[in-house]
């Protein structure tokens, strides 16, 4: 077994970033090697090899693993510290005001965050769907992560945070109740009305990402009605918004994408209603001094005002926090 090490260092993060010294630290991942067979390898002087793999070595990325004398000859072999190396590293804007990074699942109503929160914070946003936005935040590269997992009992989120976060404390609030169902072109051509008519062989599907929220209520739904995820006919590449499965259907290039109503009549689809969910923000408490902008932002009436005009949207509970203890 290879030891995988993670990279935080921006030193070392910047050394990686090179071309040529990333292919040098990729050829000692793969076995020893020595000046002369790095040169030989990558087409060129050991001179230069050697300025580069002493970089390296300084950096802690590259050791001296062995010293071989034949004769009059020595060789030196020098191998990687590690097998592979994550990097993971968060590079943010030189700004007056703090970044607040929300990675996770997609949602119309953050538009109107993005909005009411840009006289405080330098609001970024990166659409990745549900589970990696936790891993996002479990990871420490994201203050806010945005879920909509459906459980086993039906409730939605609780169990998935406490079981990611058994060690740190994190708040679940509510951002919105919301209305998924099926998006479909203008006079539902395919006249379709249920989970079951997307196994249809003349049914074309834009799915979503892999760890979405949306792509997680599919497959279970599927599995609980017995239907396999390779009868369905998938067009395109995964999409990892709402608005991106939409645009789809609205071109034609799909005939159905399972999505938000909202997303839905913004782009001139037909609309079939399949469930209700709570989609919910997920923030470490540590950092609730960053964050209190945000909280304030959700409770806010005109916050409230600007959602309940997406369609299919409940802000009833905006801004109320689920007890995970």
């Amino acid at each position: 077994m290879h030891r995988l090490t993670l990279v935080e260092s921006s030193p070392q993060i910047k050394l990686m970033a090179d071309g040529r010294r990333a292919e040098i630290l990729r050829l000692l991942m793969a076995s020893p090697a020595t000046l002369t067979q790095l040169a030989s390898r990558l087409g060129q002087s050991p001179a230069w090899v050697r300025h580069h793999l002493k970089a390296l070595e300084a950096a802690g990325l590259v050791v001296l693993s062995a010293v071989c004398k034949s004769g009059k000859v020595t060789e030196r072999y020098y191998r990687a510290t590690a097998g592979a190396f994550l990097v993971r590293h968060l590079l943010l804007p030189a700004s007056d005001k703090p970044p607040l990074v929300f990675v996770g699942s997609d949602d119309l109503a953050l538009e109107f965050l993005a909005e009411r929160l840009g006289r405080y914070v330098h609001f970024l946003y990166l659409p990745v769907g549900s589970l990696n936005g936790l891993a996002y935040l479990r990871q420490g590269l994201c203050q806010i992560a945005g879920v909509h997992i459906c459980e086993e009992n039906g409730e939605y989120n609780v169990s998935t945070v406490r079981h990611l976060f058994p060690d740190r404390p994190v708040a679940l609030i509510t951002l919105a109740y919301r209305t998924q169902g099926l998006m479909v072109a203008p006079g539902n051509p395919k006249g379709l009305r249920e989970v079951a008519d997307l196994a249809r062989p003349d049914v074309r599907i834009a799915n979503r990402n892999r760890g979405s929220g949306t792509r997680l209520w599919l497959e279970r739904e599927l599995k609980r009605q017995g239907i396999s995820p390779e009868c369905l006919c998938i067009c395109g590449h995964d999409t990892s918004t709402h608005t991106e499965a939409a645009l789809l259907v609205a071109s034609g290039q799909a005939d159905v994408a399972l999505g938000l109503q909202a997303a839905a009549y913004r782009h001139g689809l037909e609309f079939i209603p399949l469930f209700e969910e709570r989609y919910g923000v997920v923030m470490l408490r540590e950092q609730e001094g960053l964050l209190a902008p945000f909280g304030d932002a959700l409770q806010s009436v005109a916050f409230r005002e600007q959602v309940r005009s997406l369609a299919g949207y409940d802000p009833t509970h905006s801004g109320e926090e689920l007890l995970l203890a």
